[in-house]
């Protein structure tokens, strides 16, 4: 079986990847670890896209492709696999369905977790660090006893430009799944739906269930 776990930033797709994983016993394929393997391995591959990365460029559609359809190609593959973090627009959605018809296989499900803005906004925004000692809250989840001071050192604390709801929208949507890619995957009747804003073990249940 092969699976896409598709969702926007904050939806707890790695979280839930390595829950379906350890339930499933799918291979976890993750863009990030594929580049961080090449990158060290010295691969041709990984001297192509370490160079992208130093020049704070996206690594192109053809690099990540191709380092992709050389993982998939290994043996431990054979079963089947989870990609997290790839396919993220349609050219490349395309190119792993050409790569796995090839094989005689297919994506036999596209999991979506799906979590409204608001919800990713107040996951994903809200962080306040001590500026002295560098503990970490949360305005909605952890917020400190006492407005703008640490427990532990009663120092100041402040907010991130990057944690700020204005930046965190901005970030939402440069980065969730493109209708395109989620419509590529519906009209292939891949595609399942899942409530992200239930908690972990009932958002785990939904995706098993999807996988039947």
């Amino acid at each position: 079986m092969f699976v896409v776990l598709l969702g926007p930033p904050g939806a707890g797709k790695g979280t839930q990847a390595r829950r379906l994983t350890g339930a499933t016993g799918l291979l976890h394929l993750s863009t990030g670890d594929m580049f961080r393997e090449n990158v060290r391995d010295g691969t041709e591959l990984g001297v192509l896209a370490k160079g992208y990365m130093d020049r704070g460029e996206l690594v192109p559609d053809e690099v990540t492709i191709a380092m992709l359809l050389e993982r998939i190609a290994r043996p431990d593959a054979a079963d089947g696999a989870m990609f997290d973090g790839f396919p993220r627009n349609v050219a490349q959605a395309q190119a792993l369905d050409e790569a796995l018809a090839g094989r005689g296989a297919a994506i036999d499900r596209a999991l979506l977790i799906a979590v409204s803005d608001g919800e990713l906004e107040g996951r994903l925004g809200g962080r306040w660090l001590c500026r002295a000692c560098g503990a970490v809250y949360h305005e909605r989840n952890d917020p400190p006893k006492e407005a703008g001071r640490c427990d532990q050192c009663a120092g100041e604390i402040y907010q991130r430009d990057d944690d700020r709801p204005e930046v965190v929208r901005t970030r939402i949507e440069r980065q969730k799944p493109p209708a395109a890619l989620i419509g590529h995957y519906r009209d292939a009747g891949a595609l399942r739906e899942v409530d992200g804003e239930r908690d972990l073990d009932a958002v785990t249940d939904g995706l098993l269930e999807a996988l039947d």
